[in-house]
């Protein structure tokens, strides 16, 4: 079985069933954020995976209203739940975004993305021209907790289809190896979300927020929950 078929066959969404959608608005915020810091006003606005499309939708709320938004998304259930939120100035394609020969955009969302991607390297190859910038958000799951206690990535694989995990570093320089400019990029506290992931995570929150402020760095090497946005062009 080939592990891309759970987002065809809805082994994806028996295990995700809102695929996130509750996570959208911060998301979302963390992206409006970046474009703000920046003063670039993108007028065409892509994501590659989009899932529910909700944070296209919660987008398009903090957006100028000249702004455009297209989401592309392999998985015919996301598709059913995307196009729920389409309307005159957002649309969603059910299709893979590399075979759009000629699609092009000012700014192209990859948010929890490419740890899903078998070969992660070729797709940013093969999308690095079709916009000038580009939004990564890339979950930190190479951390010392989660080498000494490997179900936790085995159980990302699983759960939400997790092929390859990344430190700060090795996200950073894998970008720089394949030409992209780092701009800027930043941790994201994704640990704090309303979420129930067992007694050991809520353990967990207190010793992550503590030494976040002494230690960023090695903080998120030691306990993980963090993720990284990365702006690039």
């Amino acid at each position: 079985m080939n592990i891309g078929d759970m987002y065809l066959d809805g082994e994806y969404q028996k295990h995700n069933p809102t695929w996130d959608v509750e996570d959208a608005p911060w998301k979302a915020d963390l992206i409006f954020d970046m474009i703000q810091k920046h003063r670039f006003e993108p007028k065409t606005i892509c994501e590659v995976g989009c899932g529910s499309g909700e944070i296209l939708h919660q987008l398009q709320q903090r957006m100028s209203p000249t702004c455009t938004f297209a989401g592309y998304e392999i998985s015919p259930q996301a598709y059913k739940l995307c196009m729920q939120r389409a309307n005159e100035r957002m649309c969603f394609k059910l299709k893979n975004f590399i075979e759009e020969s000629d699609a092009t955009c000012d700014l192209i969302l990859l948010i929890d993305l490419i740890e899903h991607l078998e070969d992660y390297f070729q797709f940013l190859r093969e999308i690095k021209g079709k916009s000038q910038y580009k939004i990564l958000h890339i979950p930190i799951e190479m951390f010392a907790l989660s080498a000494l206690y490997p179900q936790f990535l085995l159980g990302q694989r699983k759960k939400v289809g997790h092929l390859h995990y990344f430190s700060k570093e090795t996200a950073l320089q894998m970008l720089r190896d394949l030409g992209y400019e780092i701009l800027d990029y930043s941790y994201t506290a994704g640990y704090s979300l309303p979420r129930n992931y067992g007694v050991k995570d809520r353990l967990l929150k207190m010793p992550r927020r503590l030494f976040f402020r002494l230690s960023r760095d090695l903080t998120v090497r030691v306990f993980g929950g963090y993720s990284l946005l990365v702006l690039v062009k």
